[in-house]
């Protein structure tokens, strides 16, 4: 399937779908070195993106991008809206105007949407933040299309990436947010919003 706006608003349903099906994990995480609230976070926010998206007519995945992160931003509390609709906002810009996502300009999407997250929560790698996720996906998607990938193996190597970047979280002590207030009592525990980031981009594979 190419990577059109059918595929994105598709992508859009996997995720509400998905992130309402781990939305307990997701608390449970949160819970062990933050708020709490991240499942809760994210499950209201995707409701209403995806009510806004099957309410909508969109002629470009970059906007259907554009309504995630408008949505994301003005419905989800805590650190993950303004995260996520960073992440968003800047994918939805490196898509531009093109119908659908070849191997390049797919690499940008996802590159941009991981700088999004970086400037918006200023952490970098070994933070135990999303960004643990994020790098490796935009690194090893960046791989796959030098190798010659298609669109969708480009999806599968970053969403293998950032679940082996989230699982890396688990060994890590917090440098950012509510859980860096724990020092070493953060060790042991994943990071909710790298393991969110995962399900986020295997539903973008399932839709492909």
């Amino acid at each position: 399937m190419a990577l059109d706006t059918a595929w994105a608003i598709d992508w859009v349903r996997r995720t509400a779908a998905t992130i309402d099906e781990h939305r307990a994990e997701l608390v449970t995480l949160d819970r062990e070195i933050g708020d709490g609230d991240h499942g809760e976070n994210l499950d209201r926010g995707f409701r209403a993106v995806l009510e806004a998206v099957e309410g909508g007519t969109f002629d470009t995945p970059g906007a259907v991008f554009k309504v995630v992160a408008t949505k994301l931003i003005s419905t989800v509390g805590g650190a993950a809206g303004p995260l996520y609709g960073t992440a968003y906002l800047k994918a939805a810009q490196a898509a531009g105007d093109a119908d659908e996502l070849d191997a390049e300009t797919l690499v940008a999407v996802l590159t941009a949407a991981r700088d999004g997250i970086v400037s918006r929560g200023k952490a970098e790698v070994g933070d135990k933040t999303m960004v643990d996720a994020w790098s490796p996906a935009v690194d090893a998607a960046a791989a796959a299309a030098g190798s010659g990938a298609s669109p969708r193996d480009i999806l599968v190597a970053a969403a293998d990436a950032a679940a082996t970047g989230a699982e890396s979280t688990d060994a890590l002590v917090a440098h950012k947010g509510r859980a860096s207030y724990l020092g070493e009592r953060a060790v042991g525990h994943r990071d909710p919003g790298a393991q969110s980031s995962v399900y986020v981009l295997r539903a973008a594979v399932d839709a492909a």
